[in-house]
């Protein structure tokens, strides 16, 4: 089998193994080189420092944010380009809460602030952030306990990586009255010439010089709900058929709650660059 990968952006260890190709690659986004070090390194927040996702803001979900040669740049439908440097270290650093943690991040200034406001027009004041590599880093452990107690994020909800499979989306859009896409899942990585939900039994895996190691299914929330070509929430789809089939074993409920479980959560055991049509190896130890 081949296997695809996928970027989401705004949005090894040694051992006795047998390396068997899976799949094949393929990135939403066009990275030069993918490390948990340059992905989800910026946040949307309110004025006192909460976290916004497309959950409380669906219409964030049609911002494109780019950083390259120094400049950062912000685009979203029937707005201006705006551009700013990636650096500004004369601006505040803000204490901001990502779920029930803390976490440090530079204010990218007034006008980014000004566009946000505009474009998400939800009568508040939005501020974007930028990680530095100076801040401290969130323990994923803290928001689930799953995760090795040394494994770090930055602003992602618990996992730097989520992988998912185009035959699962197939799956569940064969049982929709209207397809969905694999955008409207946000996964880092899409993998393609496999079976519907054969990732769920990934526990090892390499992709080029990327060593991933499964920790957890990913629940799903309302967030499923958003189209990411509007930006509009559609109603109770997909998530209520997701809850029809893809719920998680009865003891496992402590864990996943009432959430269908769609995507696989990864953590990085050794980083590296992934390109487009890279094979996926599942490894056997």
């Amino acid at each position: 089998m081949m296997v695809s990968l996928s970027v989401g952006g705004l949005n090894v260890w040694s051992s006795h193994f047998h390396n068997r190709p899976a799949l094949k690659v393929h990135f939403h986004a066009s990275p030069k080189e993918w490390t948990t070090n340059n992905v989800k390194h910026w946040l949307v927040i309110t004025e006192d420092g909460h976290f916004v996702t497309g959950r409380q803001e669906p219409r964030l979900v049609l911002v494109s944010l780019t950083s390259e040669r120094g400049q950062t740049c912000l685009n979203g439908p029937d707005m201006e380009e705006l551009r700013f440097p990636l650096l500004q270290p004369d601006n505040a650093i803000i204490n901001c809460r990502v779920f029930s943690t803390d976490i440090q991040g530079r204010d990218c200034g007034d006008e980014a602030s000004s566009w946000l406001t505009r474009f998400l027009g939800a009568g508040k004041t939005f501020r974007l952030v930028h990680f530095e590599p100076h801040m401290s880093l969130r323990r994923a452990a803290d928001v689930e306990p799953l995760f090795p107690p040394n494994e770090k994020v930055v602003y992602p909800d618990m996992g730097p990586v989520m992988l998912l499979s185009e035959a699962s989306v197939n799956d569940l859009s064969s049982r929709l009255e209207k397809a969905v896409t694999v955008a409207q899942f946000r996964p880092s990585i899409v993998v393609s010439g496999c079976e519907a939900f054969e990732e769920d039994s990934w526990e090892d895996i390499r992709i080029g010089d990327v060593w991933l190691h499964r920790v957890m299914a990913c629940g799903r929330c309302l967030f499923t709900t958003v189209d990411p070509e509007t930006g509009v929430r559609t109603g109770k789809q997909p998530l209520e058929t997701l809850k029809s089939y893809r719920m998680c074993d009865p003891a496992q409920k402590n864990i996943y709650k009432s959430a269908p479980l769609f995507g696989q959560v990864y953590i990085v055991n050794k980083t590296g660059i992934l390109q487009v049509g890279d094979v996926v190896y599942k490894i056997s130890h």
